[in-house]
């Protein structure tokens, strides 16, 4: 499973070697200040464009997602909580990955408590 961090002003998501092999990517890593946005994953519809890694529809979807202009990072498995953050000065627009604790996540990215 990924691992998402957010130690003090970067944020990281690390993959498992399946997952980087899978998926056709590599681990991220981003400056807080580069999120624009973060919100709870409300549908897998969010992700949109064309793939390059692994897409299992309505099972699982791990990998990158083109469309004019836009690039999505997404790691999705039904049933688990995910998070959608919004980015700025990065290879990906949109990173849509799983966590476990995805609403303290988007709290903390929110500045809420």
């Amino acid at each position: 499973m990924s691992e998402v961090r957010l130690d003090g002003e970067t944020l990281s998501v690390r993959f498992t070697r399946a997952e980087k092999v899978l998926g056709v990517m590599g681990d991220l890593e981003v400056p807080r200040s580069s999120i624009t946005s973060a919100a709870l994953v409300q549908s897998w519809s969010e992700v949109r464009g064309l793939r390059v890694g692994l897409g299992l529809p309505r099972r699982r979807l791990l990998g990158t997602w083109h469309r004019r202009g836009h690039r999505q990072l997404v790691d999705l498995r039904r049933g688990e909580p995910a998070v959608r953050l919004g980015l700025r000065g990065s290879a990906y627009d949109e990173v849509l990955v799983r966590t476990p604790d995805a609403e303290r996540l988007v709290a903390e990215l929110s500045g809420r408590p």
